[in-house]
């Protein structure tokens, strides 16, 4: 199976593969939402939002942002998710969600389009939306707070709690704004509309059934379809099984409470902040390696194999406290011969998780230690932080990114100066050498001097 503070330490286990290919990301700790970010796309994807927008009267801020939210708006080069959901916007085809074949009837472009083509995903999608929104006779189409309905029949959630975390989603997005693929949306705090939705519990709302129903005393308790795994075990449990479930947190949740799905997992990890849901009892045998399930605990985490963006630091450390967890009270050794990826198991078609996964990082934090225990931090503000890879400051920027950020770092030191913001600084502060690309790291932003930071 296969987002406003940024926290540029969150990435800190993976910048180095990031750096090597001349780009940086960014990603939230738990304690604060991050702004989504990611590389650089091509040049055409703003200006297919902008005309989808545009024709179907839906705010951009709103089209961008559903999209982030399904794809971080890559479109994994037609690749279908675990759900069968296409492209930028994740058009789906499968009984319970028909986003696909609807946006065919709307635009009139093939399938095959839809699915590969990011412009026309895009266009079919704001069509979808448009369609919904003259459905719920919505008329102050500039209001975004009034699309939150419009958004959750979007989502096809199986009930009300999903399609709830699905918009909340979304609506957060548009609160931080987007910076991803090319295209930017500023951030526009909203108050959503519910509506009837206001009324429904969002996923998390803990009760005396659903503390009592997880194993995990961190995890939402959320039911997978009885359909979708087997009352009990076969076996005795000895191998717990990490999955990237290609495609959304939401999304994942909701397929694996759709009748027709035939997989699911035991837990499944939010990338943004790291949250746990579980869906399948430990003691019971969820479907998600195959001739494997019966002594397998499986783990999903949100994102794509192909798409490093989604694998943030609050994932590593949430996910790692689950396995760690679990390991200590089955009596699972904490090693990679009984922590393995999907891609390892026998009998195995899948890929996941991938070679962006850190199983360095990941099985370090798993043991209890901390290879990057923070050390000062500050948060830079404006949009005019460098990075730079070199041991002097006198070498090319590798990469901008867009602020405030968040950064640990262990001292800093006086460089060339930088105009932002309307201020100039040369103080440029050093990130924690983590080895290779990752040795020598700075950023500039305009502060001053940071006090009780020691110079280099």
């Amino acid at each position: 199976m296969g987002l406003g503070t940024l926290y540029l330490a969150a990435r800190v286990p993976k910048l180095a593969a990031l750096l090597a290919a001349g780009v940086l990301a960014c990603s939230a700790l738990p304690s604060n939402a991050a702004r989504p970010t990611q590389t650089a796309g091509p040049p055409d994807l703003a200006s297919a939002f902008q005309a989808a927008a545009t024709k179907y009267d839906i705010p951009r801020e709103v089209l961008v942002s559903v999209g982030f939210a399904e794809s971080h708006l890559d479109g994994h080069n037609g690749e279908p998710s675990q759900a069968n959901g296409y492209g930028v916007m994740h058009l789906v085809s499968n009984k319970q969600n028909t986003t696909m074949s609807e946006a065919t009837k709307l635009t009139g472009l093939p399938v095959a389009q839809l699915s590969k083509d990011n412009a026309s995903n895009i266009l079919g999608a704001a069509a979808v939306l448009d369609s919904y929104a003259d459905q719920a006779g919505l008329t102050d189409r500039a209001n975004l707070g009034k699309w939150y309905s419009v958004v959750a029949k979007y989502s096809h959630s199986a009930d009300g709690p999903t399609a709830r975390l699905y918009t909340d989603e979304v609506y957060r997005i548009i609160g931080t704004g987007v910076r991803a693929a090319g295209v930017t949306t500023s951030p526009r705090p909203v108050v959503p509309d519910r509506g009837a939705f206001a009324k429904v519990a969002p996923l998390g709302t803990r009760s005396a059934t659903s503390v009592a129903a997880v194993d995990y005393p961190g995890a939402i308790w959320n039911a997978a379809c009885t359909c979708n795994y087997r009352a009990g075990r076969s076996q005795t449990i000895s191998t717990i099984v990490i999955h990237v479930t290609q495609g959304s947190y939401a999304g994942t949740i909701n397929w694996f409470k759709d009748p027709a799905a035939q997989v699911s997992a035991h837990y499944v990890i939010r990338s943004s902040d790291g949250q746990v849901t579980q869906m399948v009892a430990e003691k019971d045998t969820a479907w998600h390696v195959g001739s494997e399930n019966g002594y397998t605990i499986g783990i999903e985490h949100e994102g794509f194999v192909d798409d490093p963006s989604w694998f943030t630091d609050a994932m590593y450390r949430s996910s790692a406290a689950l396995t760690r967890n679990i390991a200590d009270r089955r009596g699972i050794p904490k090693d990679r011969a009984h922590i393995k990826g999907h891609v390892e198991m026998p009998n195995q078609t899948h890929t996941d998780p991938g070679p962006n996964w850190n199983w360095t990082y990941y099985m370090q934090l798993v043991n209890g230690g901390d290879p990057n225990p923070p050390e000062y931090n500050f948060t830079t503000y404006g949009s005019g932080v460098r990075v730079r890879s070199a041991p002097s400051l006198t070498a090319s920027i590798v990469t901008e990114l867009p602020g405030p950020t968040q950064v640990f770092v262990t001292c800093q030191v006086q460089g060339d100066p930088v105009t932002a913001e309307g201020t100039t600084n040369n103080w440029w502060a050093k990130l924690r050498d983590q080895g290779g690309y990752m040795s020598n790291i700075y950023i500039q932003d305009p502060n001053p001097k940071l006090p009780g930071v020691p110079e280099c």
